[in-house]
């Protein structure tokens, strides 16, 4: 049979074992106040290979941060393709403030 554990509306905690078809307690055991069940995470031991970095999944993640990575250059590429098929089809000069200025700047 389970242990639960209760906590009254004063503050006093108490264990009571009962089975899992017995309906919850209601009151205090000590001043008869209403009562709550008090739950608890469960421990979990992960165990065995599998559950770690070092594990698993690593020459997984390394293939698809790989594949990403070609796939972002392949984006850049494609941009600085765009980009220059851009400037080169233009006739009249492009200037940009980094260049140092343009030679109408100096008397």
């Amino acid at each position: 049979m389970p242990i639960y554990e209760y906590r009254c509306e004063n503050g006093h905690l108490f264990e009571v074992m009962q089975r899992i078809t017995e309906d919850p307690v209601t009151e205090c055991e000590v001043c008869g106040a209403p009562v709550q069940r008090v739950f608890h995470p469960v421990a979990v031991h992960f165990k065995g290979s599998g559950f770690y970095n070092t594990d698993y999944g690593t020459a997984k993640r390394r293939r698809e941060s790989a594949d990403s990575a070609a796939s972002g250059a392949d984006k850049h590429d494609a941009k600085a393709a765009e980009k220059k098929s851009d400037s080169s089809g233009s006739s009249a000069p492009s200037t940009s403030p980094s260049s140092g200025g343009s030679s109408s700047d100096k008397p």
